[in-house]
């Protein structure tokens, strides 16, 4: 599972990362959600190229975009099954820039998220898969998913499932639709070994899209776990009192 992860690497170290020719000023993300722009890098014409897509995967079969579920992820297991990815596990590849990703842990009557990267903080790339839609009326929208595959054993606690994270020496590979086939390229849906893989928890402000600075990957203290704690429980034990139904108004005037 994969529902907000950040981008925070220069533009131009990703750029020599990627190996795409563009130049694109893309801004450092720390909390990157469903529904937003995010980059990818895919084959075009036989080179990589930078490209802005919705997160949430939208299938050119799909006749109505307003009444089908948006598609963040997509199981490693069944790709090369479901109608919703087959093709485009076949044809449109892509790998998808990220620094980290979020995952919520639930413990009691709450969730404890956390930031999930790699244990020296290079870069890497979920495996993604591609879109593009086409409407009656002309409409286009490109969109992208991420793969996901079982946790490492060191964050399954956190979670069961986590994005497969592909490192450089695989991008060529997972990109090269022509010589690597689906059942080739989905032998690289491994979780990432325990020894390069780290985790901590954050504050759980993550929780708010609007929220989007570096703060976000930071440690949470033990005073703010403790506020956050606090909140939350306050929360629960206001949802869960009985609400005063009011007696509906009748009309009639009262002197008492």
């Amino acid at each position: 599972m994969c529902g907000r992860y950040a981008i925070t690497t220069a533009p131009e170290a990703m750029r020599r990362l990627f190996a795409y020719l563009e130049q694109p000023n893309f801004p450092a993300r720390y909390n990157v959600a469903p529904t937003q722009p995010i980059p990818i890098v895919r084959m075009v014409e036989g080179r990589r190229q930078f490209m802005l897509v919705r997160w949430g995967l939208l299938p050119a079969w799909v006749k109505d975009p307003k009444t089908f579920t948006l598609l963040i992820n997509a199981r490693g297991e069944s790709v090369n099954e479901k109608p919703a990815f087959r093709s485009a596990m076949k044809y449109r590849r892509c790998l998808i820039p990220a620094d980290g990703f979020f995952e919520w842990k639930p413990e009691g009557k709450t969730k404890h998220p956390y930031f999930v990267h790699m244990k020296d903080d290079a870069p890497f790339a979920f495996a993604g898969l591609w879109e593009n839609w086409m409407g009656p009326n002309g409409e286009e929208i490109e969109s992208a998913t991420i793969v996901t595959t079982d946790a490492s054993p060191s964050i399954a606690h956190i979670h069961h499932r986590m994005p497969v994270m592909l490192q450089p020496e695989q991008f060529e590979m997972w990109l090269d639709t022509r010589n690597a086939d689906p059942q080739i390229a989905a032998e690289m849906f491994r979780p990432v070994p325990d020894e390069k893989i780290a985790a901590h928890e954050i504050s759980a402000r993550i929780n708010r899209v609007v929220n989007d600075t570096p703060y976000l990957l930071e440690p949470v203290s033990a005073q703010e776990k403790a506020e956050q704690e606090m909140e939350a429980a306050a929360l629960a034990e206001a949802k869960a009192k009985p609400r005063r139904k009011v007696k509906p108004d009748d009309g009639q005037q009262s002197l008492f």
